[in-house]
């Protein structure tokens, strides 16, 4: 399926500021950038470049003298994606894990879920299945957590979200993921763009690594699994914030927009899955 994703970012700068975005989507083995054009207004130079891991992509800019900017990125990007049947999914032992998937165990900023631990085993612990456990973390946070758009700033972490029982996208993926690491279940944070979001924004979602496969969980159910498009990866949004600013500089005004380009698009949900998993890394 081949999606037109497009961003644009208006800003105040009170003072020479950088800035440093992650809006581009990412190339995977099963997500090809066909198309991607940037532009800035005024003219302003950037960098663009690569996390070490190739998880993000980056561009950095400095804004100068402008007292506004303005970013705008458009792509045309073709995606694949997998269902698999999670009976077929054998649970891999850490002792056995490759090593690019172990910090993905440990406790991050906004994931402590070495402060989870007891309270994840409690209501999960007994489920033998983990993709069935993952599913029932990522329903009791749909059931349990009020979306509350507004509710929560860039220090809200997993904590603070299982105690006030509100959040936004963001909160609900860090809960996940805290859970599941909780759980001895690597987790990582999701970031992209989002067909039939309301309103339309970025969108964070959480994956789970389960029998050498990355599946997808959004907890908040607010878009359909088939209409995401990779932006980035990371622990937490600490590492695939949309973006990260040092300086003077304040967010006037922000539009996304993530649109398939072929007619027929079917929308594909958390009630659709059944005993099925939802992976964005096609084999």
């Amino acid at each position: 399926m081949k999606f037109r994703v497009f961003s644009e970012l208006h800003y105040d700068v009170q003072a020479p500021s950088t800035i440093i975005l992650n809006v581009h989507a990412l190339r995977t083995p099963s997500q090809a950038v066909l198309k991607e054009t940037l532009t800035l207004e005024p003219k302003l130079p950037y960098e663009e470049f690569e996390s070490q891991s190739g998880e993000n992509r980056f561009v950095r800019l400095n804004t100068g003298k402008a007292k506004e900017v303005v970013i705008r990125y458009e792509a045309l990007v073709e995606r694949e994606h997998e269902l698999i049947e999670h009976q077929k999914l054998t649970p891999v032992a850490v002792k056995r894990m490759d090593s690019s998937v172990i910090p993905f165990l440990f406790p991050s900023r906004y994931c402590q879920s070495d402060k989870l631990n007891r309270l994840a085993w409690k209501m999960f612990g007994e489920i033998a299945d983990t993709y069935d456990r993952v599913a029932a973390v990522s329903d009791w946070i749909f059931d349990n957590v009020e979306y509350v758009r507004g509710s929560t700033d860039a220090q809200t972490s997993a904590f603070d979200t299982i105690t006030e029982r509100s959040g936004v996208c963001r909160d609900f993926a860090h809960l996940g993921i805290a859970l599941c690491r909780a759980l001895t279940i690597p987790a990582r944070y999701f970031t992209g763009y989002a067909h039939q979001l309301e309103p339309p924004d970025f969108h964070a979602c959480f994956e789970a690594y389960i029998g050498e496969r990355w599946l997808l969980f959004d907890a908040t159910r607010l878009a359909p699994l088939n209409g995401l498009v990779r932006i980035a990866t990371g622990r937490d949004a600490a590492d695939a914030a949309v973006a990260t600013i040092f300086g003077a500089v304040t967010t006037r005004k922000m539009t996304v927009d993530c649109q398939p380009t072929e007619a027929g698009f079917k929308a594909l949900r958390r009630t659709d899955l059944r005993d099925r998993g939802f992976s964005l890394d096609a084999a």
